[in-house]
């Protein structure tokens, strides 16, 4: 079994995506544990790839291609567990704030947060501050995680958090933020719990603020 897992472990690392769904079906057939399966071959494996990516060792095109190859593991696993069985670390909601179109560091992030074992409600992009509180309250979200490439529609993240504010939701969940023209700085500025830099960074974060819960 645990060759396996090893050998899953290793695909996902080497971003072997095209063979990794049978690989993935064979340790399913062979009676391999499903929460084994993600835990320890497909998210352990997205451990070592955000390491290596902080360390510099590789970069973005490796990094998807890794989190490509994770996510097609993992759709071989997904219609078999039924609903609640999945260990998910916490869920989060991800979107690109009202008036901007901008996804690919956002999709990124989403892959690695997949990878790291939580649970995603992706509303893509331009997305209207209404229906971020609506998917916030509605999935019992632990954290909301709003991206923007563009300097005019930064000011929008903080009318997210205002919004949360009135709704009563702001104590609920933490808000992470990120994004080109973003900074530690303009985070702290408009009350958002933290800043990602990258999606490492990203999920690191989230990890820290939903144990810290």
């Amino acid at each position: 079994m645990t060759d396996i897992l090893e050998t899953i472990r290793e695909m996902v690392v080497g971003g072997k995506f095209k063979d990794i769904e049978e690989e993935v079906q064979r340790a399913v057939d062979s009676g391999t544990d499903l929460n084994r399966i993600i835990n320890d071959a497909l998210i352990s494996a997205m451990d070592i790839v955000g390491k290596r990516f902080a360390d510099g060792d590789i970069y973005v095109p490796e990094m998807l291609v890794s989190a490509k190859t994770m996510k097609q593991g993992l759709d071989i696993i997904k219609p078999l567990l039924t609903a609640g069985e999945a260990e998910h670390r916490g869920t989060i909601v991800m979107g690109t704030v009202k008036g901007d179109l901008h996804d690919i560091g956002k999709n990124l992030v989403i892959m690695m947060m997949e990878g790291a074992g939580f649970r995603i409600i992706d509303l893509g992009v331009d997305v209207k501050i209404e229906d971020l509180i609506d998917t916030v309250k509605k999935e019992e979200a632990d954290v909301l995680g709003l991206s923007a490439l563009l300097t005019t529609t930064m000011p929008e993240m903080q009318k997210v958090i205002e919004a949360l504010e009135e709704a009563g939701l702001r104590n609920q969940l933490k808000v992470i933020v990120g994004g080109a023209p973003i900074d530690q700085g303009f985070a702290d500025k408009i009350g958002a719990d933290g800043f990602g830099a990258d999606a490492v960074e990203a999920v690191q974060l989230a990890r820290e603020m939903i144990v810290g819960k």
